[in-house]
């Protein structure tokens, strides 16, 4: 009897260990409402309007009249972008801008792919839809969000979309995407309220694929993408079919993390490092701080009082393209600062840097696009979801000019159902759309692993 009853115990104590440790798995959130005043008693209006980029001819003559207003000054002499966008270099970009950029042009090729709105939570959620033009016989198209992250937009993903909806290999998958705009960036809606953060985010984009008619997704991000698709994947394992991801910073320092950091360059093969990882992370402390100290401005400024310096770029064009047009040369490659033009259009052809720029200075999202720093940072180090692994089968595409490398042994730590890890060939923190055939394939090769897996 009394066998049978520690027995019992034994298996009731397991059976409730196995489910509180399921339940800590699952990121917890409640609805919210960021519409202006207060939600209204009727429901929600959930109907999809189709959208299109537009302009007007006094939107660009106050655009020209700004930019011949502006006020040059010069660099010094030497600085190349070491003092951030180099002033020189920058009047031959705004010429360009001012003269020769053809926004009616960009307009067209952003409606290439088809623009819808729909609301939710109070709010307007932009978002492009992408369905292929041939599926193979028997099979049906797999859908994958993919979210972009600052200073960037959905236009990130113009290179990458057509290689994942038509495929040059019949034996890849084919791919349904949707692209969405974070609230308060781009073509969406920003809150109107306070708290809204990436759980946030991924909440609404969660709401928005079910109200596309699908229950199974893949998801793909970077930069604030990683981690609004990571809280997807935390809030809703089960929807989430697979994580693919390319931007990974360290998850809290383990003793794990630390050991390897301490140890991992003489003893590299206790901690499963490769040539290329020494090569990224030693002579690790001091370059490492110094750089993490040179790059991260910004993010005080954002993180602190976003307001201040975004009333600024909101009003001075040249100030904008400055600002964010200073990221896509030092966060492609930092190297690029010992270049008189940054480098620029070494990965990126002006007219889309310019076209980036534009989404941001038409919409007048700069503001809000850089308020969800402060929303993010103001739950401290140490919010919720910080403390939760990611049980979801995840890859990891790992581009060797990143801002941070993320060892696999660190990936692991956080992602601990990782299924690829992928060391790229080249690439850096905007790698879909600096490479964006690399960054197809890694998803193609990851989503043809999970559906192998799928069918077993």
């Amino acid at each position: 009897m009394i066998v049978e009853v520690l027995v019992a115990l034994l298996v009731g104590g397991l059976i409730l260990y196995l489910v509180q440790k399921n339940k800590t798995h699952i990121l917890k959130t409640e609805d919210g409402w960021w519409g202006a005043g207060a939600p209204p008693d009727e429901e929600e209006d959930t109907s999809i309007r189709p959208f299109s980029v537009s302009t007007t001819r006094e939107e660009l003559e106050d655009l020209y009249r700004r930019i011949d207003q502006t006020r040059p000054i010069s660099s010094l002499e030497d600085s190349r972008f070491h003092f951030g966008f180099n002033s020189e270099h920058l009047q031959k970009v705004v010429s360009y801008w001012r003269n020769d950029f053809d926004w009616k042009k960009q307009i067209d090729k952003l409606n290439k792919y088809p623009h819808f709105k729909t609301k939710i939570e109070g709010i307007d959620i932009h978002y492009i839809h992408v369905t292929p033009k041939k599926v193979p016989q028997g099979t049906t198209p797999i859908p994958i969000i993919m979210v972009h992250g600052w200073p960037g937009s959905f236009f990130e993903f113009y290179g990458t979309i057509p290689l994942l909806t038509e495929p040059a290999d019949p034996n890849d998958p084919v791919f349904e995407v949707v692209c969405p705009s974070i609230p308060g960036y781009g073509y969406s809606e920003a809150p109107h309220k306070q708290g809204f953060n990436s759980v946030c985010a991924a909440r609404i984009f969660h709401k928005l694929m079910k109200r596309l008619g699908f229950q199974q997704y893949y998801a793909h991000g970077g930069d604030w993408g990683w981690l609004v698709t990571t809280n997807m994947a935390q809030l809703e394992p089960q929807t989430i079919t697979g994580l693919h991801i390319n931007f990974a910073p360290p998850p809290r320092y383990s003793p794990t993390i630390l050991l390897s950091i301490l140890l991992g360059r003489h003893f590299p093969n206790l901690f499963g490092f490769t040539n290329f990882d020494i090569e990224r992370m030693y002579p690790a402390t001091k370059k490492l701080l110094i750089e993490s100290v040179k790059e991260s401005g910004y993010m005080h400024i954002q993180a602190t009082k976003p307001d201040t310096v975004g009333r600024g770029l909101n009003d001075s064009p040249v100030g904008l393209a400055a600002y964010i047009l200073e990221k896509f040369s030092t966060w492609t490659n930092n190297e690029f600062r010992d270049l008189e033009d940054g480098g620029l259009t070494r990965k990126f052809s002006l007219d889309d840097l310019l076209t980036n720029v534009m989404i941001y200075w038409t919409t007048g999202c700069i503001i809000p696009s850089m308020r969800f720093y402060k929303e993010n940072f103001i739950q401290g180090l140490n919010p919720p979801h910080v403390k939760l692994p990611v049980t979801v089968p995840t890859g990891f595409a790992c581009f060797p000019n990143e801002l941070m490398h993320a060892p696999k042994l660190w990936v692991k730590q956080k992602f601990v159902n990782l299924v690829t890890y992928t060391t790229m060939a080249r690439g850096g923190h905007f790698a879909a759309m600096e490479e964006p055939q690399l960054m197809a394939a890694d998803i193609q090769n990851f989503a043809k692993i999970m559906e192998e897996k799928k069918k077993k």
